[in-house]
Parts: structure tokens; C-alpha cells; sequence
């Protein structure tokens, strides 16, 4: 962005997005403020907080607050029980792409999750962001090789865990990208996939895409070329039965579910071995007029009964946010489009802005609470109004 064009104050995640989003190239912009079919589950996961009504409570001394989380991750206490969820192609709002991203991460002291489908390298943001860089976000393709190859790097390089996506059997239909007939801009790369050995990596995201038509043939009960072992398409295959076995042969690092949005895949997961929970719909982006993940976390918290941690993503904009979260039982907040919008906005710095505006915002909401530390943030602080969620 032209720094002339900069608006004398950003105060808010909202005021942060209005001034980036205008100037991000239109097919990025589409790609990352898209999501599912009509955008109902989009909305809803920023509009469900408002649900929930905060409690105060006034006359406590809040002189010294303390923002870390309650539960170490991977052995670290951050700063702030907040992250940086994962989301592809940095480089298409800052030519550090995942780098700038890193650098904020560790100037900010909070943890980083890389996207399989990251501009830059695992090893490259790994350098760049230390002990802050410690999930490999990761899709399971058909050919397991290619799939095999990354984890091992990403063990390598240092990385904690896997962040295994559970909830993408096959892309979501967004229009946005339908329209735009999305493809990756050819001056831009894959990082993690530029070995002429892995073949040609499916992104899934048009019409044509392997990954898409593989499930099509599947559903036609139809041979389709593309689930051939040697496709490097997203497999609709997986099952807690065989897969999690399978990466726990060819790895150490700790295996989490990123996708989570119910007690009885809680259940499901657990009963798996999967060292941890993270409650996802994918910002909205696979299933339409699905549950807002703010309204999937007390069933999800529930069903753990603390045997894991509960960590939770899907459209946190305020710190308020965060604090409600926690107070339903999350154990970690994840951002996803909010650090988009500072990436695009300047880059390293949009990044730490972005950061800080929810991190300070959390700071004020604990003071206006009367809670000094995060580890005394419960349900009793919150009331919910309007509908209630009912099984049906």
C-alpha cells in the first residue's frame, strides 16, 4: 500500500481490513474473503459472538494483568493465548509472503501454524520465525509419498506438530474462485513442493482440478485417472482407522485434528490418539450454514473432558472474541484473515499491528472483568442471549 494512502489511525481488525482489502490484486482478495456457497457459515462465525454477553465486574485491582495462556504449548509459554492459524500464498500481498508472517509471529511472541501451501518454504519460515513457527499444516494426498517427504522435513527442520486437516475431503465450492477460474499466479510458487519428484501439486481449487474430480468419479462409482497412487490430490479416503496410524509410522511429532466441530468426532479423534483438538470449519470455506465454531467449542470442550487441548479458529476479529473463547473452555485462539489483512496491509508490520490491536483489546477486556489472569477466565463471566443451540 502507497503509505500516503494510509489512514492516520487503525483501531480496530475492522478498520485494518477496510484499509487493506481495496488494495490487495482482486483475485487474492476473492481468495481470501471467499468461503462456502453463499457465505452463511462466513458471517455467521463472526456474528455468533455477539451471542455472548461478557460479565463484568468492577472494583478489583487489575494494575498487573497477565496475558499468557494458561497451558504451555510444546513446552513455551507466549504472550498471549493467540496464534496465527495457516492460510496459503502469502506472497500474493508481500513479497516475503511467509517470512514477514514469521518475523511477526516471533516479534510478537506468539505461535504459527504454515499452510502445506505456503509460498515459502517450511525451512525458510522456520529460520525466520525460530520457536514461534512450531505447527506444519498438513493435507493428506493420494500419492502418500509426497505427503511422507513434507512431515519428514518438517520434523527436520524443528517443527512440533502436525496439523493434520480433517475436514477437506474434497475442496469447497466457492464461487469466488469458480468465477475467477483461480489459479496461482505464475510468477509465484509452491515452496514446500518445488522438487521435480513430487510431480505436479493439485491446489483443488477450480472447477477442473484432480481433487474435484476425483470425488465426482467416486461418487459416479466411476474410475476417474486422477486416485491413482501417484496423484498429488487431496484424498478423500481418510479415516481415523488408517491414517492416523500411518502418520504415526512415519513421524514423532505430535498429531493434532484441525477440523473438529463436534462431540463425537471429539470422541472420535481422541479414541485415535490425536494429541490434540483444534476446532476449525475452515473459516468458513468447506461446508456452508454450518455451526459458527464459537458454537461448536462448549460441546467440543465437553467431550474432551480435558484429555486434550481444545484450541479454536473462525472468525475472531476482537479480543472480545478471544476472551469468550477462553471462557467456554478453549485452551488457544487462532487468527486467520486478520493477519491477511496486515500482511497486506505493510507486511511484517500490518502483522504485529494486527496482533496488537486483538491483544491489547483482550488486555482491556480482562481489566473491564475484573480478571488478572487468564487462568481465572470461565464460563461464570459470560451469559448467552437469543437463540440457543439445540440438537435436534
Amino acid at each position: 500500500m502507497d503509505m500516503q494512502s494510509k489512514p492516520k489511525v487503525i483501531a480496530s481488525i475492522a478498520d485494518l481490513e477496510k484499509a487493506s482489502m481495496p488494495y490487495a490484486q482482486k483475485l487474492a482478495r476473492d481468495y481470501w474473503q471467499s468461503g462456502a456457497n453463499e457465505m452463511l457459515t462466513v458471517a455467521e462465525n463472526k456474528s455468533a459472538f455477539d451471542y455472548y454477553k461478557i460479565r463484568t465486574k468492577v472494583m478489583t485491582d487489575v494494575s498487573k494483568l497477565n496475558t499468557k495462556p494458561k497451558t504451555t504449548l510444546f513446552g513455551k509459554t507466549y504472550s498471549v493465548p493467540i496464534g496465527i492459524a495457516p492460510s496459503a500464498f502469502h506472497q500474493m500481498a508481500t513479497d516475503e509472503g511467509e517470512v514477514a508472517t514469521a518475523k511477526a509471529a516471533l516479534s510478537r511472541d506468539v505461535p504459527l501454524t504454515l499452510s502445506s501451501y505456503s509460498n515459502k518454504s517450511l525451512e525458510e519460515v522456520k529460520a525466520a520465525g525460530g520457536d514461534s513457527v512450531v505447527f506444519m499444516q498438513l493435507y493428506v494426498f493420494q500419492n502418500r509419498a509426497t505427503t511422507e517427504k513434507l512431515v519428514r522435513r518438517a520434523e527436520k527442520a524443528g517443527y512440533k506438530a502436525i496439523a493434520l486437516t480433517v475436514d477437506t475431503p474434497m475442496i469447497g465450492k466457492r464461487f469466488a474462485d469458480e468465477y475467477n477460474e483461480f489459479k496461482l499466479p505464475g510468477y509465484l510458487k509452491l515452496g514446500n513442493f518445488e522438487s521435480a519428484a513430487s510431480g505436479p501439486i493439485d491446489i483443488g481449487m477450480t472447477p477442473g482440478s484432480a481433487s474435484k474430480k476425483a470425488m465426482a468419479a467416486e461418487n459416479e462409482e466411476q474410475d476417474a485417472p486422477t486416485t491413482t497412487s501417484e496423484a498429488n490430490a487431496i484424498d478423500p479416503r481418510l479415516n481415523w482407522a488408517e491414517t492416523i496410524p500411518w502418520l504415526r509410522s512415519i513421524t514423532k511429532l505430535e498429531i493434532w485434528a484441525k477440523g473438529i466441530a463436534t462431540a463425537e468426532d471429539t470422541e472420535a479423534a481422541i479414541a485415535a490418539g490425536i494429541d490434540g483438538i483444534w476446532i476449525s470449519n475452515h473459516g468458513g470455506r468447506q461446508l456452508d450454514s454450518t455451526l459458527a465454531t464459537i458454537d461448536s467449542l462448549p460441546e467440543v470442550v465437553e467431550a474432551a473432558k480435558g484429555r486434550v487441548p481444545v484450541h479454536v479458529d473462525g472468525g475472531f476479529r476482537r479480543g472480545g472474541d478471544v476472551f469468550k473463547a477462553l471462557a467456554l473452555g478453549a485452551d488457544f485462539v487462532w487468527l486467520g484473515r486478520p493477519v491477511l489483512y496486515g500482511l497486506q496491509y505493510d507486511g511484517q508490520k500490518g502483522v504485529e499491528l494486527a496482533l496488537d490491536i486483538i491483544r491489547e483489546e483482550f488486555k482491556y477486556v480482562m481489566a473491564m472483568t475484573g480478571t488478572v489472569e487468564t487462568s481465572s477466565i470461565n464460563r461464570k463471566q459470560l451469559v448467552r442471549i437469543g437463540p440457543a443451540i439445540q440438537k435436534l
